[in-house]
């Protein structure tokens, strides 16, 4: 494994685990009786072939829409799979998938927003 590889996959690993994924832990952990250790494993293999459509997703819309526009693609998948997590986080309570929306929401807020903010601060 060459050093960017490395250093890309460590990148990764910590965008994975992000505030989002500790507010859909809380949210499981609040309205269901289940093992979170059981549900993150099996969860971060469910996961697995997920993260790699988003990112195939993410090369064929850059492609299609160029390279500033590959984002956009990538997040409709995103927002597609919490969708699919709102539903099925609404078989356990229907506020659980009402909350798994609200942060979806936020999600797409904050992509719009973040190089709105960081244009203030950073030139």
């Amino acid at each position: 494994m060459t050093k960017e590889l490395m250093i890309a996959s460590i990148g990764m690993s910590l965008f994975i685990i992000c505030p989002r994924m500790a507010g859909m832990v809380h949210i499981i952990s609040k309205n269901s009786n289940v093992s979170l250790y059981a549900t993150a494993l099996y969860g971060t293999i469910i996961a697995i072939p997920l993260v790699l459509v988003m990112v195939w997703v993410f090369s064929k819309s850059g492609a299609l829409w160029g390279p500033q526009n590959a984002v956009w693609g990538a997040l409709v998948f995103c927002v597609l799979t919490d969708i699919l997590s709102a539903l099925f986080m609404k078989e356990i309570s229907i506020k659980a998938g009402v909350e798994t929306i609200i942060i979806a929401i936020f999600v797409i807020i904050g992509v719009k927003v973040a190089p709105y903010v960081t244009g203030l601060f950073v030139r």
